[in-house]
This record gives structure tokens, sequence and C-alpha cells, in this order.
């Protein structure tokens, strides 16, 4: 990456949302502008889990104004995340479709472990590099992550429901901040955090630090009480709580360095803090500078070269965890490969764009028979199921869903697949796969010497396929297979033709 090049990462979080733009400098991205406002999406969820009218013209709202900064940078440049309100809203759907048009970039929901492993990055690249072994403590609106890490690797994470909104909503929701609802409160955080005591003990780190939301807005109200600056202790937080009670309420907290925007969520995330600290017996957490939205800048920094994108790894280790026949994969891989190179040379797009997709295509070629583990005759939809619920580092969930209709896709009928016809990338990218499966029926390297797949957009929905003058007749068995396979896309938006020289 150029330096000089502006990146920007929008948090769409349960309680703010967040612009974080930055300039590319030397391996280093230097804040060019911040931006946040209070949207509360988290307490728009009604009690069928889907977000109220209301809740989403917040967002939608919020997001016109940051699409109005973000306007001129391409989408390599910016990327948009979105936490525990949008991945436990059922109508979510509805909200991103118009939340991509308002802002101008697509929105990844991300799953609790893939931000508990941003938010560890964000926190890393903004902390002096040293072997301290570090535990992270995120409290959000809805969720809270752990992370246990070393230098810029997160090694232990996870995501609990439980946060300031939530807890707020569910033990204040009059407002009334009394020592028996902060008690219950509290109580209750300890019974989700329960199972953290294991894998978090105190022996699994040398320091605490608190990344972002209810851990800041407590060090800043700390801080200019004239604790020490930017740090929270358990006898601060005794002290906030005896504040708190005295005050009764939360129109009537009265606290320097208190945000107008944290009075009515503080008794929720006290709690939930209050509950972290006793269970994992700490002491003392240092506020951290990085979060979210620093985590993902940097990630999409790594997300540029195939060796430095982490999702490149997890495909790997999803290989060897379901014993994928490796000689196989590289074969249908590589296969794949040139067939999609050659639709792409025919067709419109740039390198770039062509380079991204390939790479997804060559992922989808690796994990194509994960599925055999479980079932032979069915892997295609074990394959597919496994790539929808599973965590795979650096991936969106939408990332592995599109995974898994590639793998659902790649044998069979194509009217079973819920996809988008009209997404001609996406077809691309399938009937690569499905020809190279094909074309590698025998597990062994095809003759693909006078092979070619051509695709012309200016030709609309249509490919052909040619081979070389004697070519079926030399290979009978995919020669048929490939004439099936011009009758499987003659049900779908596309056709496929299949002929010799």
């Amino acid at each position: 990456m150029q330096n000089g090049t502006l990146l920007a990462a929008v948090d769409l979080g349960s309680n703010s949302f967040r612009l974080e733009i930055g300039r590319f400098e030397h391996g280093q991205i230097q804040r060019s502008e911040y931006l946040k406002e209070t949207v509360r999406q988290g307490n728009g969820l009604d009690e069928d889990r889907n977000l109220t009218p209301e809740a989403m013209q917040r967002g939608w709202d919020c997001l016109a104004r940051f699409g109005e900064r973000l306007a001129g940078l391409k989408r390599g440049q910016v990327r948009a995340v979105a936490t525990q309100t949008l991945r436990e809203a059922r109508n979510r759907d509805e909200f991103l479709a118009r939340a991509h048009q308002i802002l101008g970039f697509p929105i990844d929901v991300i799953s609790g472990r893939e931000e508990a492993r941003l938010i560890y990055q964000g926190v890393a690249h903004l902390l002096p590099q040293s072997a301290e072994r570090r535990l992270v403590v995120d409290i959000g609106g809805r969720s809270t992550e752990l992370i246990l890490g070393h230098g810029y690797e997160a090694r232990v994470m996870e995501s609990f429901r439980v946060g300031s909104v939530a807890w707020s909503m569910r033990y204040f929701a009059d407002g009334q901040l009394t020592a028996r609802a902060f008690e219950a409160a509290e109580i209750a955080a300890k019974a989700v955090l329960d199972e953290a005591l294991n894998a978090y003990r105190r022996d699994a780190w040398d320091l605490a630090y608190g990344s972002s939301g209810t851990i800041g807005a407590v060090g800043d109200v700390l801080g200019a009480a004239g604790w020490p600056a930017d740090r929270v202790t358990r006898a601060g937080l005794d002290w906030l709580l005896d504040r708190l009670i005295k005050a009764q309420r939360s129109d009537r907290v009265r606290l320097e360095g208190m945000k107008e925007d944290r009075r009515t969520v503080i008794g929720g995330g006290l709690s939930v803090l209050r509950a972290v600290f006793d269970l994992l017996e700490i002491d003392e957490m240092s506020s951290a500078q990085g979060a979210l939205r620093h985590g993902v800048l940097y990630d999409m920094l790594d997300r540029e070269h195939e060796q430095t994108d982490l999702r490149s790894t997890s495909v790997q280790r999803l290989t060897e965890k379901f014993a994928v026949d490796a000689a196989q994969s590289v074969r249908v891989q590589k296969v794949a490969a040139q067939l999609f190179r050659q639709l792409f040379d025919s067709s419109q797009g740039s390198v770039e764009e062509r380079n991204r997709h390939l790479r997804k295509l060559n992922w989808a070629a690796n994990l194509h028979e994960i599925g055999c583990q479980i079932s032979h005759s069915e892997s295609h939809k074990h394959g597919a199921y496994i790539l929808d619920n599973t965590d795979a580092p650096g991936f969106a969930q939408h990332e592995l869903h599109r995974l898994g209709l590639l793998v659902l896709g790649h044998r069979g009928k194509l009217r079973k697949l819920d996809a988008d016809f009209e997404d001609a990338d996406f077809v691309a990218q399938l009937l690569s796969l499905r020809l190279a499966v094909i074309l590698c029926h025998a597990r062994r390297d095809p003759d693909l010497k006078g092979l070619q797949l051509k695709w012309s957009p200016a030709q609309g929905k249509q490919f052909s396929l040619r081979c070389r003058s004697g070519w079926s007749q030399a290979f009978p068995q995919s020669a048929h297979l490939l004439r099936e396979e011009v009758l499987a896309w003659q049900k779908t938006l596309w056709s496929l033709t299949f002929s010799e020289s």
C-alpha cells in the first residue's frame, strides 16, 4: 500500500456508531478524522429480536452522515463491521440492505470471536511492543469480549452476551440506581461470565487492558475525580458505585468526566465491569487507546496480501481439521483458477478486483470437500453447513456464507442454491469451480490443452466452453459430464455451451 493512502473503518456498535479515518504512513496508520454518534441500536430490539423502525432510522441517519465523509474513497479503502445487535436482529437484512446503499459500502456482520480478535489487534497496535502477556477486556452495549494475547497475536478469544445497554435495560430500566439493583446485575453478569474462569485464570496474563466503551467512560470519570489517570482500580470502582447509589437515579448523576450519552447506561456498564474484576481477580486495569475500529484498519492492511491474510490461514486449518484430500484440493484449485482467469480476460474489471475474487475462489476450491468426513454423497451440503456455523478467524459471517454457497453449489442441481444469480462475479466463480470439479473427477491432473472458457458482458448471460478437436473422444466421461453441466445451467438465468473446435 502506498504511503498517504486513506483508510476508513466504520464500527456499528450496539450503543454507538464510530468512524475512524487514518492515513497509512510507513507501516503505521495515523488518525485523520474520528466521528462518534450515540445511536443506541442495542435498546431498539423488540421482544421478537427485531429492530424497531425507530432504531433502524437512527442507524440509517448516522450512516448517511458517515457516508458524506467517505465520499471519494474506494471499496478497498473502507470496511464497515457490525457487532452484537445486528448479530441478534432477525430483520438485520432489511437494515443492512438500505444501510449499504446509504453508506456506499457493504457492512460485514462479524462473529463474537472475530470481534474479539479485531479488538485485540486494535489494542496491540497502539501499545508499545513488549513480552507481556495481555488480558484485554471490552464491554460493549450488548456483548463483552475477553482476549488473551501476546504481541500482535490473540491466542484466546471469547464473546459473552452481557453489556452496558442490555444490563441497563434489564436491571436499571426505570433509572433507579439502588444497591439491590447493582447486586442483582453483578450476580447475573457473573453467571454469564463464569465459564471464563478456566481460560482466563489469573496466572495466564500479566497486565489487564480495557478497550473503549464502558471502561473508557469509567476511566474518564475516575481520572477527573483524582484517581490515577488512564487506570481503573477496585477502589475506584467502589467509589463510583457509592456515588451512583447516592445519586439514586441515572438522570441525577452529575460526575465530571461523564458524557451525557453514558448516563443512562452507566449502571449496567459498571455492574458488568465489577463482575469482570471479581471473577478474573483483577486489581488494576489500564485504559487502552486501541479498539475494534483500529483493529479493522490494520486488518485491512493484512488482507492486501495472501501471505498476511488471516483468512488463508483459517482455510488451511479447516482443511486439516476435516482431513481434506490435499492433492485433490490443489488440483481443483489450479484448474478453477485457470478457467476463472480465462473468463476475466474476456470480460471487464480491474486486476485488483480479479485477484480478490480469485483468492475467494481458491478458498472455495480448497474447502469443497470438507463435508466428506461426514457423508460422501451429501458432502456438499455438510460442507456448506460447516462454513455457515464455524468460527474462522479473519472472516465475516457473510463471507463464510458465500464460501458455503460455492461449496454447496460445486456439484448437483443449481436451483437448490439460494443465491443471487444476477451477481456475475459469483456466477463466474461457481461455474469455474463446478467445471474444475468435473475435469478433475478422476482425481488426476486433467488435459486442458485447447480448453477455452469465454464470456463477455456484451453477450449477456451466456458462457461458452470449447475444446480441441478429438478431446471428447479422448475423454468421453469428462465430455459426458460437461454435457450434463450444460443442461444444469439451462435451469438458471445463465446458459453454457460446449463444443469442439
